[in-house]
């Protein structure tokens, strides 16, 4: 059997805020789709569960505590996985429409975007004939003009108000080389402490491509900045890329993301039911390259996270004090 330390840590990111409902008839919107596709994925073999939220009605992203209690909790309940919120919300959120629930729950990991960027799948928008919702079109076509704002004073405040005053860890997501020159500014400053999750995401317009060189180069350089022992690497591919720079990831020691916010296939054509189904389809290929796959526990040991039992206070009472 491997040591804890070789074995690869899946996370499941199960809707996101890119993709809209006329994409995909799988993708889960509602509390009660977004828990199920979470427990499923856990009980595939995800040890991490990336969150965003949904409005209920017409499925378009939101910051809302109260909708993100409709189903964080219940994810906890029926899994040991580990809780993941977003901090990235979407384009159009402020920060502290970003940071409103993570703040309420302080969950034991939050995904933490490196830098300020442009990201959009504009183009995507003329592919689409039927629209269900009318804010979905503008929605899309409305990235071509619009940035995702971390700056460095935001990224400190972020670092501070959950790393620092709620044991909160991070999934630093990476989209460029810069990105990783940040993290180590961050590093050197001692603001942040290892180990480090560092996700590189390729293949999303405005970051990286998803070129083979891009992912070694990453490597690499995270290697010389941080030092091999001192972080652990996972790489996102999006779209058609996903299982691709996934099983790469893993031939090279790294762990890997899937899930419905990453990529709404799972096989050329051919939509994915669930994020389940390409948790279950990375850990076949894992499986056929000998890997085994990291349960959550030994998640929180490779990453030095506070552990489950201290995640996520119960919002409503706090709410209520």
């Amino acid at each position: 059997m491997n040591h804890p330390k070789d074995k690869v840590i899946i996370t499941c990111a199960v809707t996101g805020s890119v993709h809209t409902p006329s994409m995909s008839p799988h993708l889960p919107l509602t509390p009660e789709q977004i828990a199920a596709d979470a427990i499923a994925a856990s009980e595939a073999g995800a040890a991490v569960l990336h969150l965003h939220a949904r409005d209920p009605v017409d499925g378009r992203p939101v910051s809302d505590p109260n909708v993100f209690d409709q189903f964080v909790p219940k994810i906890k309940a029926a899994t040991n996985a580990v809780i993941n919120i977003t901090t990235g919300g979407s384009t159009r959120m402020s920060l502290e429409e970003r940071l409103a629930y993570p703040l309420i729950a302080a969950p034991e990991m939050c995904s933490l975007n490196m830098g300020s960027m442009n990201f959009s799948i504009h183009p995507a928008a003329e592919k689409i004939t039927h629209w269900k919702h009318e804010w979905e079109k503008p929605y899309i076509e409305g990235m071509e003009d619009l940035i995702f704002r971390n700056t460095f004073k935001d990224i400190k405040r972020i670092l501070h108000m959950l790393g620092d005053e709620h044991g909160t860890r991070f999934e630093f997501e990476c989209y460029d080389l810069g990105h990783l020159y940040n993290l180590a500014h961050f590093v050197d400053a001692g603001l942040i402490k290892g180990p480090l999750f560092i996700q590189c995401i390729f293949g999303v317009l405005g970051g990286m491509g998803p070129d083979t060189e891009n992912l070694v180069h990453m490597r690499t350089t995270a290697d010389r900045l941080f030092g091999r022992d001192s972080y652990r690497f996972s790489v996102l591919g999006a779209g058609r890329h996903q299982m691709r720079l996934s099983m790469m990831s893993a031939l090279m020691g790294g762990n890997i993301r899937v899930g419905l916010e990453d990529s709404l296939f799972l096989n050329k054509g051919e939509l994915a039911a669930s994020s389940a189904d390409q948790v279950r389809k990375v850990r076949r290929m894992l499986d056929e390259l000998s890997l085994e796959i990291a349960t959550p526990d030994e998640a929180r040991s490779m990453l030095g996270l506070k552990g489950g039992d201290a995640t996520f206070i119960d919002t409503q009472r706090s709410r209520q004090r």
